[in-house]
């Protein structure tokens, strides 16, 4: 394909992915008005953060299936068009109760393009050339964090928080525009995907049998949870814990988001360098480190806002670095069954997410310490795994070498 061509799909199929995330970020400034507004507090409204997290998980278990056997593109119609008139459902809302319904909802909609998109990358991409793209889907979907929280603030602050819901099915109808007129169709129907329960599962088996799929999926699936206990741990943290306005608010969610997106430019120039294993397990280690000053200063009440939002920052940057690496070793194995492999891959990622949501709104205490602890809590484990993994790719590569010098004795 051309330049022309291949900056239309990197911008379309960002969109796509980053439709999911917008609803997430978008909202978070309003939290104290939609308390304020449906008679609740902020630890419940939080709750519907974790429905939209579990809805997230479930719907792309979902449309893997469904993408592998109609096609790319009716999928994707059909959930951007869900993802529409839940989103002006949510504008409506009476109680807290009908917003964590229909934000289920929304997620169930909106989730089609992170699978989609994934899917559509490995069907376009040469192998070789798709952590670079991945890093540049991370440019597009960085947008979405870096305004998202701005524009919910600005709308939360002269309209009200239920615009936020009209501007996101305003958003998510012009990507259906966009698919329509400018993606193409990556793969047709294939018949021969079966949509019965047991060739579903057996699909779904055959991608977590793969230790390459399962190292990088869980691994990656852990460090990126941690920026899940971020999101929902946020609001409480920055305009209460240290009184930031909801604009402020916006500001310092949009810097780390800008993390993110640098950490994963940066990536495309480690590539030339490094592996993608290699790079995955160095910056690891310094987002665990990262997560650990977190709690040490929050335990120790050194942390001040400006000390809260640069290690936040760090923690993001590593982020934006592990993940296009850890996704496109997870998605490598796989050609036939890369959209059951990218919702395997997604509901991993949003599974883990939603109970480090529910797991800060569950520990709600009024301090910093339920979303830190949580944040270091999952990059210990994130770095164990990558660890344990590169310990058996050394062992094997020894053995090799060992078993290469003895047959040529």
């Amino acid at each position: 394909m051309d330049k022309k061509q291949y900056r239309t799909i990197i911008l379309v199929l960002g969109a796509l992915a980053a439709l999911g995330p917008f609803a997430i970020d978008m909202y978070l400034p309003g939290f104290p008005a939609i308390a304020k507004d449906l008679n609740t507090d902020i630890a419940h409204v939080g709750l519907s953060l974790t429905s939209y997290f579990i809805g997230i998980a479930a719907g792309q278990l979902l449309y893997g299936p469904l993408v592998d056997r109609f096609g790319r593109k009716k999928p994707l119609l059909t959930g951007l068009s869900i993802f529409v008139l839940a989103a002006l459902g949510c504008a409506l809302v009476p109680s807290v109760e009908w917003l964590i319904g229909l934000r289920l909802l929304l997620a169930l909609g909106g989730c089609v393009g992170m699978v989609a998109s994934r899917a559509m990358v490995r069907d376009l991409f040469p192998l070789k050339d798709i952590p670079n793209v991945f890093s540049a889907l991370m440019l597009v979907m960085g947008v979405a964090p870096i305004v998202a929280p701005t524009i919910g603030g600005y709308f939360t602050a002269h309209l009200g928080w239920q615009y936020i819901f009209v501007v996101l099915a305003a958003i998510a109808t012009a990507v259906l525009v966009a698919v329509l007129k400018l993606l193409p169709e990556s793969k047709g129907p294939d018949a021969s995907i079966s949509l019965k329960p047991q060739a579903i599962l057996r699909d779904f088996g055959i991608v977590l049998k793969d230790p390459t799929f399962r190292t990088y999926a869980i691994g990656g699936s852990l460090a990126a949870a941690g920026m899940f206990a971020y999101i929902s741990g946020s609001p409480f943290v920055f305009m209460q814990h240290f009184k930031f306005t909801d604009t402020q608010y916006g500001w310092a969610f949009g810097l780390n988001a800008a993390g993110y997106i640098i950490g994963s430019q940066l990536n495309r120039l480690l590539l030339r360098r490094q592996t993608s294993k290699q790079i995955t397990l160095k910056v690891g280690a310094i987002q665990f480190l990262t997560a650990i000053a977190l709690v040490f200063g929050g335990l120790t009440d050194t942390l001040t806002a400006a000390g809260t939002l640069a290690l936040l920052f760090t923690f993001m940057f590593s982020l934006g670095i592990i993940n296009p690496n850890t996704s496109a070793l997870a998605m490598s194995p796989f050609t036939k069954n890369a959209g059951s492999a990218s919702a395997i891959l997604g509901s991993l990622q949003m599974g883990t997410g939603a109970i480090a949501s529910a797991l800060v709104s569950y520990l709600h205490n009024r301090t910093m310490l339920p979303m830190t602890g949580i944040m270091a809590a999952l990059t210990t484990l994130s770095m164990l795994v990558l660890l344990r993994a590169f310990y058996i790719s050394r062992r094997t590569y020894t053995s090799e070498q060992l078993a290469g010098v003895r047959a040529e004795s």
